[in-house]
């Protein structure tokens, strides 16, 4: 007849073997979620512009993902601290399996720089906003800011050509939020002043 130690042994060898099975599996889905793409009606709110429903690409955890134009893994533009504090990269793991829902235009593929392995769509590097508080909701389309504008990405890839209008306003971290027109040069800020003049510069910094 087994002991009670024989029989306590019997009974701990299948229930850690089924909290490994659980923890794999938990882990798993965390890597599944981070490293999948997906189509969701979202709410995609322009600067200063009206809030409207679209499909638009998400992670696997609902929330926007986004594209900065010029930037690439050959000319990156969002490098520094203060870029990725505002708009986060989409990080992977480095034996990533990475999945796309049907309908979504353009490969995926991973660019690996500054320790860490970053999701790619079409070549674009994918960033998240950190203003954006909700799933499906995108509030950084058409912000320009590190050498270029911010695009929530779209399922047939291509990019809003709405523009957004605002008062000018300077703050003491120097970032401009104000009028914006965009050209094939690039955008300009128009700003004015106490005294009734105004100028354009191009517009750089957070928001303009």
């Amino acid at each position: 007849m087994a002991s009670v130690g024989e029989m306590t042994r019997r009974l701990l060898i299948p229930l850690a073997g089924l909290a490994a099975a659980v923890l794999a599996l938990v882990a798993g889905i965390a890597i599944a979620k981070s490293d999948t793409v997906l189509i969701a009606k979202g709410t995609v709110t322009p600067q200063g512009g009206m809030a409207r429903t679209e499909s638009i690409v998400v992670n696997g955890h609902g929330f926007a993902l986004y594209w900065l134009s010029g930037d690439s893994a050959r000319h990156p533009k969002c490098e520094s601290s203060q870029c990725m504090g505002f708009w986060p990269p989409m990080k992977v793991g480095a034996k990533a399996h990475l999945t796309a829902q049907p309908g979504i235009k353009g490969k995926l593929g991973t660019w690996k720089h500054n320790g860490f392995t970053q999701l790619t769509l079409g070549g674009h590097p994918l960033y998240m906003f950190s203003q954006d508080k909700s799933k499906h909701d995108a509030t950084g389309e058409g912000v320009v800011s590190f050498g270029g504008t911010w695009h929530v990405a779209r399922p047939g890839g291509g990019s809003s050509t709405s523009q957004s209008k605002n008062t000018t306003t300077t703050t003491s971290s120097g970032y401009s939020y104000g009028t914006t027109s965009s050209t094939a040069a690039g955008s300009t800020t128009t700003t004015t002043s106490s005294s009734g003049a105004t100028t354009s510069t191009p517009c750089v910094g957070y928001y303009c």
